[in-house]
């Protein structure tokens, strides 16, 4: 009887385990991740949320409407909102926009803008999970189009503006 029940919450414990390591990234600078392939996934992520929001719209206009089909269409589009809100901040925020020295202006500046598209694709994804608006979309594109400019703008192009 101990074994049974010690091998059912092992397999009802397990899968939260394999979520928590597929999505983790432990935050020692190993060399191994890809700045540009972040960037990709992003833009991935938001062309996976744009096609949830669209076929959430069709088949909420279907007459004969098909719930689960529905129920996963949102979950796949917040799971993938959910996403675009780790990468912007456990991988960029949290290790790759670097906090300034306080007498370097032009660097606090590009610092300052890369803060706020962070935040503007943070708060967007966040707005996608909540309606099925292409807005969210655009403006989700937009900000990481903004942010990967910045990003990869050198500061000492921007002392002389």
């Amino acid at each position: 009887m101990k074994r049974l029940v010690c091998f059912i919450l092992a397999v009802i414990i397990f899968p939260f385990f394999l979520e928590n390591s597929a999505y983790s990234h432990c935050q020692i600078p190993c060399g191994i991740y890809d700045d540009e392939m972040r960037f990709k996934m992003t833009s991935e992520d938001i062309d996976t949320v744009e096609k949830s929001m669209k076929t959430i719209n069709d088949l909420s206009m279907a007459k004969n409407k098909d719930m689960n089909q529905i129920v996963r269409w949102v979950n796949n589009k917040d799971l993938h909102a959910d996403k675009i809100s780790d990468t912007a901040t456990y991988y960029f925020l949290a290790q790759r926009v670097k906090i300034p020295s306080p007498s370097d202006k032009a660097a606090r500046k590009k610092y300052l803008k890369e803060l706020e598209l962070l935040h503007k694709l943070v708060f967007y994804s966040m707005k996608a999970k909540q309606s099925t608006d292409q807005v969210y979309v655009d403006e989700m594109r937009k900000a990481l189009d903004e942010f990967k400019k910045e990003y990869y703008t050198q500061v000492s192009e921007k002392k002389g503006s």
